[in-house]
């Protein structure tokens, strides 16, 4: 598998870029050219708590901020009986909330890519407008009224591959808030044929929340088509034995999928045009998640388009990832120097105990201004105790924690979004989560370590990228109070080639620096 250098092969593609952007044959359904807004509209947030099996694009949702009316109201929680057995792994609270509902997509962050393609004479093209790619025109408006105005480099990386004729398969590894979704999502809607009636696109996420936030994305996006459909295969969605699923477009987790396809025959798998898995990593190295997945992807048409998309892929699950998708994909990957965020400032603080890092915090928030903050905890217990010691402070705490209910979860991020409550102390279950454009600083009141207590360096980027969002500079701090906690630490720096910086917690001067 060749090797191409990304900054040389945009270099050279640079003075020719319309014209190999033309010589693509890419899908066009409607090469109508919409004008783009000289001010883009702020998009409409669709209610997509209560929604039906189906949601209409056409039809104007309006935005809830009630709790009642958050993506994991009542209605939609309720056990899904058609897939109580196959959804078993579904059930593991750390993994219902890897991913937690996010309010946007980010327009544009830039990150070094190394992109790997199968066939070294196959050029890589790239796009530096959406209109460049022929879209239809209902998506290039849906586009503008989310301020999507120009590709990220994700998107203009991918998108030309995606949407080119015949369509190629994809491993694209990407961060939290570089447009990833919607990558994806345009390649579906952009192989949609409305006039068919039946599911043509079949996207698969590893939680019930994260599978709600995409169909949020596609609804945002498809607004202006006429006729779409689309349909959630996630718990509390039934269908009878033999019933056939009317849409275009269907998102779900792998075990209600896996019954739908395979068990009530609900809708073909061999009609299926584009197939994507979003969180790869979590999906294919989840025992239950993969084998579903499989399962799903086993009886899908040899020419049907297969994408993969992460921010994260570890040596074992990307080899893995490679033998499943076929075709020969094109593979884009971070440098894994680029993994870690440059915007974000990282320091840690030496402390000795649980209440000496709670001090180190009361110096830091009383020193600086800080808008928004995350605090992740490594037990409930602590982040039980930390939430009562900053409430007590004056603190307005938001504790979000596995043992609570889908609903109480959803609630307790609506609030904090909505900046009713300014600081969130959280277990893992958000590492992979929120996007909230005021959080500015991360803690680690403990480091992330795996099951065998190593250092969990995925799950370390994930945390510190709640902060440093749609571009903006973020902080994260690492409070360390013994030998262990010390290398993980410095095991984390030499994975990401990143140097943390030494903080001094008692000194206010240092202290009131990390802010400017």
């Amino acid at each position: 598998m060749a090797e191409l250098d990304w900054g040389a092969a945009v270099d050279e593609q640079e003075v020719s870029l319309v014209s190999q952007v033309q010589n693509l044959d890419i899908q066009n359904l409607d090469s109508k050219a919409v004008p783009a807004p000289s001010k883009a509209t702020e998009p409409s947030n669709a209610n997509i708590a209560n929604n039906a099996t189906t949601s209409t694009s056409n039809e104007n949702a309006t935005a809830q901020s009630s709790t009642s009316d958050a993506p994991a109201s009542n209605s939609t929680s309720l056990d899904n009986n058609n897939s109580s057995n196959t959804d078993a792994a579904d059930a593991s609270k750390e993994e219902q909330l890897r991913k937690l509902v996010k309010s946007k997509l980010v327009t544009s962050v830039h990150a070094d890519l190394e992109i790997l393609q199968a066939d070294p004479n196959s050029p890589l093209f790239s796009v530096k407008s959406f209109e460049a790619l022929n879209l239809k025109k209902e998506l290039l408006q849906g586009l503008y009224d989310m301020k999507f105005n120009a590709p990220s480099k994700i998107q203009e990386t991918a998108l030309p591959s995606l949407l080119a004729d015949p369509p190629v398969n994809m491993i694209a590894q990407s961060q939290s808030g570089t447009g990833k979704t919607a990558a994806f999502v345009l390649t579906m809607l952009s192989r949609v044929d409305t006039n068919k009636s039946y599911p043509q696109c079949l996207c698969l996420a590893p939680t019930y929340e994260l599978a709600l936030q995409i169909g949020q994305n596609i609804e945002q996006m498809s607004k202006h088509m006429t006729n779409f459909k689309l349909v959630y295969a996630v718990r509390g969605e039934r269908v009878a034995r033999g019933q056939k699923v009317q849409g275009h477009i269907i998102i779900g987790t792998p075990g209600t999928v896996a019954d739908w396809s395979l068990k009530f025959k609900s809708f073909d798998l061999k009609k299926i045009d584009v197939f994507c898995l979003d969180e790869a990593d979590v999906m294919i190295a989840t025992q239950g998640h993969q084998d579903q997945s499989i399962r799903i992807q086993r009886g899908l048409r040899k020419d049907c388009q297969m994408l993969l998309f992460s921010a994260t892929y570890d040596d074992d699950v990307m080899r893995f990832a490679q033998a499943v998708i076929p075709n020969n994909p094109v593979i884009i990957k971070l440098r894994r120097e680029e993994q870690s965020l440059d915007n974000i400032k990282q320091y840690y603080i030496e402390c000795t105990d649980k209440e000496s890092k709670f001090q180190a915090l009361s110096n830091i928030y009383g020193s600086i201004s800080i808008g928004q903050s995350m605090i992740f905890c490594a037990t409930r217990n602590t982040a039980h105790w930390l939430s009562e010691k900053m409430t007590k402070d004056g603190h307005a705490v938001g504790l979000l924690s596995g043992d609570l209910d889908i609903a109480q979860r959803a609630a307790i991020i609506t609030r904090f979004r909505d900046g009713k409550e300014k600081v969130l102390i959280t277990t893992n279950v958000t590492a992979r989560g929120i996007d909230v454009e005021q959080v500015t600083v991360v803690v680690n009141f403990d480091l992330p370590l795996t099951q065998d207590m190593k250092p969990d360096n995925e799950t370390y980027l994930h945390r510190i990228g709640r902060t440093g969002r749609f571009g903006k500079n973020g902080i994260a701090l690492n409070l360390i109070d013994n030998s262990r906690s010390f290398n993980t630490l410095r095991a984390i720096e030499k994975f990401f080639g990143r140097r943390i910086v030494k903080l001094d917690a008692e000194d206010i001067d240092e202290i009131e620096k990390i802010g400017t």
